[in-house]
């Protein structure tokens, strides 16, 4: 029996529903099946999207006239339940997707972390009022709800990317249906149960797994009174939904590929840069859109950097992700290893050297690789690898560095150590992302903006900026008139 029968074959609308078709989530782990989940494929998926649009739109009807303290206090519940129950929720990221536990502990934090945030962002949702040319007028600006979103979320942070998106959203008074990925559902079946148990009112916060997102998908894009799209997850689903969201005009976010560099200069802390950069690198096997891809090395200071790091590297513990010890856990799914050993093979045959690991171990455990000699022809210097593999090139002047980190379609986040202030500050002007980490290897927070610039993506989420993007502004023209 699975330990979470509770949400087996289930979704949320207005109210939790059964479904008659299932589909397995398996763990990357070893192949177990963790749960059944509700498959809301084919036309049961369409079927589903309909009545989601409609018990959306009449739950924003209530939802937008709450105050923003009321919706603050259900936040806030919600926040101390994801902490009350942070080991259910970490362990069922870590059986769904394979994120050593420790890390999942740490994920469950920092998706609270966006609910308490947006549950005190609620309350600071001003309006202005400003001067007319006449003076029987009176002008505001007033700020409301976009509307019902539908949120899709990618598996490889099962609760932060659900929280990231639903407390700013709720806290502005809009409704939220969120598809989530078909390998890691069950978290956010869970965060559903708890929104629930906070006392999220009827239809405010709905889940709808499919193993076959696109017909729910094309539903819900088509239907007019979907107002705001987010969506997290590769660029090439990206630019469909923004296709799709054209015919109705939807609000839209995007937060898609990244490719991010990691600058190290010769008089960069290296013992720190190495620490930095290990931990942006191989945090969840390499699987985020934020990790290190390409390591640049001033030449000056290459081989001394490229030896600590082979031995940080080979320090790192391979293994079971349920076990406290692991600090690299096994790769999503058969398709991901592939494209690991595809960027690997690519490399060594471009003239790479491997200075460390390079091989797959049992199941979908890759070793932590690190790789010198990088190029740019590279396959894996030109797209996401997505995996536990580091290559290392080097540079001679900083134009040079800047030069080939920009040189990318992508622009989510980057990265630089250096001791020198006008140094860091110049780079970090020059480098064309969303994020810039100046000897900061994890600057990522619930209170600062995430997202990237050219094909990584439209809009920001976190902050202020994050509950802008939930946000319409209202002109208000008020004529005053005297009595006789």
């Amino acid at each position: 029996m699975s330990e979470f029968q509770a949400i087996e074959r289930r979704y949320l609308t207005d109210a939790w529903r059964t479904s008659d078709r299932a589909f397995p989530v398996r763990s990357p782990i070893d192949g177990a099946t963790v749960a059944e989940i509700a498959d809301l494929s084919g036309d049961a998926g369409r079927a589903a999207a309909k009545e989601a649009a409609d018990v959306a739109w009449a739950a924003f009807e209530r939802w937008r006239r709450t105050t923003a303290f009321e919706r603050a206090e259900v936040l806030r519940r919600w926040h101390d339940l994801m902490l009350r129950d942070r080991e259910r929720l970490a362990r069922a990221m870590t059986l769904e997707m394979g994120k050593p536990i420790k890390e999942s502990r740490g994920e469950v934090a920092y998706a609270a972390g966006f609910v308490r945030w947006y549950a005190e962002e609620a309350a600071r949702v001003y309006g202005t009022e400003f001067p007319t040319h006449a003076p029987h007028k009176r002008a505001l600006a007033l700020r409301s709800p976009v509307g019902p979103v539908y949120a899709v979320t990618p598996w490889n942070f099962p609760a932060a990317m659900v929280t990231r998106k639903a407390a700013p959203a709720l806290a502005a008074g809009c409704t939220f249906v969120h598809k989530p990925a078909e390998q890691s559902p069950v978290t956010a079946l869970l965060l559903a149960e708890l929104w629930r148990e906070a006392g999220g009112p009827d239809g405010t916060l709905q889940v709808l797994p499919a193993a076959d997102p696109v017909p729910l998908s094309d539903v819900l894009m088509a239907d007019p009174r979907i107002r705001k799209i987010t969506f997290t997850g590769s660029t090439e689903v990206g630019r469909i939904l923004y296709r799709q969201s054209a015919e109705t005009i939807k609000r839209i976010s995007l937060e898609l590929g990244g490719h991010a560099p990691f600058l190290v200069f010769e008089d960069a802390d290296l013992d720190r840069a190495v620490v930095e950069s290990i931990a942006c690198k191989f945090r969840n096997a390499g699987q985020t859109c934020v990790c290190t891809n390409r390591i640049f090395v001033h030449a000056s200071v290459a081989e001394p950097f490229t030896e600590r790091y082979v031995a940080a590297a080979e320090a790192l513990v391979l293994g079971d992700p349920l076990d406290e010890a692991t600090d690299v856990g096994p790769l999503v799914d058969e398709a991901a290893r592939g494209k690991v050993e595809r960027h690997l093979e690519d490399a060594v045959a471009k003239g790479a050297t491997v200075r460390t690991g390079g091989r797959a171990e049992s199941g979908l455990r890759f070793l932590p690789t690190v790789l010198s000699g990088a190029t740019q022809e590279m396959l894996m210097m030109q797209e996401e690898t997505f995996g536990p593999v580091a290559p290392i090139a080097t540079f001679d002047r900083d134009e040079d560095a800047v030069r080939m980190a920009n040189a990318t379609p992508f622009g989510l986040a980057a990265y630089l150590y250096t001791r020198d202030l006008t140094r860091a500050w110049e780079t970090a002007e020059a480098l064309d992302y969303g994020i810039v980490g100046v000897n900061d290897g994890v600057p990522s927070a619930p209170y600062a903006p995430f997202g990237g610039t050219k094909q990584s993506g439209i809009g920001r989420e976190g902050g202020p900026w994050g509950i802008e993007e939930y946000l319409e502004t209202k002109y208000v023209s008020i004529g005053l008139q005297r009595g006789s």
